[in-house]
């Protein structure tokens, strides 16, 4: 199965959600261009709060498009951009990779992929329950975010849907994926 990117998504006030873009521009060390999340320092309100001067490991958010799937199965309705996604991708394993992989977006951009999302309680207040959807423990009680990747751009480019996603593996030893 060929993994491409299927919605992308940006918005310059800060908002739960993000409208669907026809493309959007990543920038290389600062991420979506025009998005309220770009910049070489945190941008997210508890992030800032905590430390300003802290890197940005979050300048974008990808999420894969096969949970809003799993997620309307269980009766919510949720679509690219709704849980502030910049990338929607399919076909693409994106919870599994390993930190430090290269996902290579369309003909020029490459984010780094830097770990997991840690959604919060926005969550909820979008649809009701839904946190208990994407965040959940494993049989062996270990926790479980389905709520996408973060990563940072080290090389720009335009994005659009129908671009290709390719996967650059880091050298191994692998690490998994921690919340950022």
């Amino acid at each position: 199965m060929n993994s491409t990117v299927t919605a992308v998504s940006s918005n310059g006030v800060y908002s739960f959600t993000k409208p669907n873009r026809n493309s959007v521009t990543l920038l290389a060390g600062l991420g979506v261009e025009g998005d309220i999340h770009a910049g070489v320092t945190v941008k997210h309100r508890s992030r800032v709060a905590q430390d300003p001067a802290r890197p940005n490991l979050r300048q974008v958010h990808l999420i894969h498009q096969e949970l809003f799937a799993e997620l309307g199965d269980a009766g919510f309705e949720v679509g690219p951009g709704d849980l502030g996604e910049n990338i929607t991708t399919s076909g693409i394993g994106l919870l599994s990779l390993p930190v430090g992989t290269l996902l290579h977006l369309g003909e020029e951009a490459v984010v780094e992929v830097t770990g997991l999302r840690n959604p919060c309680l926005q969550i909820d207040n979008f649809q009701d329950g839904l946190l208990k959807r994407v965040v959940g423990r494993a049989g062996d009680g270990t926790v479980v975010r389905k709520a996408g990747i973060m990563g940072v751009v080290t090389a720009g480019g335009i994005v659009r849907p129908g671009d290709a996603v390719e996967a650059e593996l880091p050298a191994e030893p692998h690490r998994p994926l921690e919340p950022v």
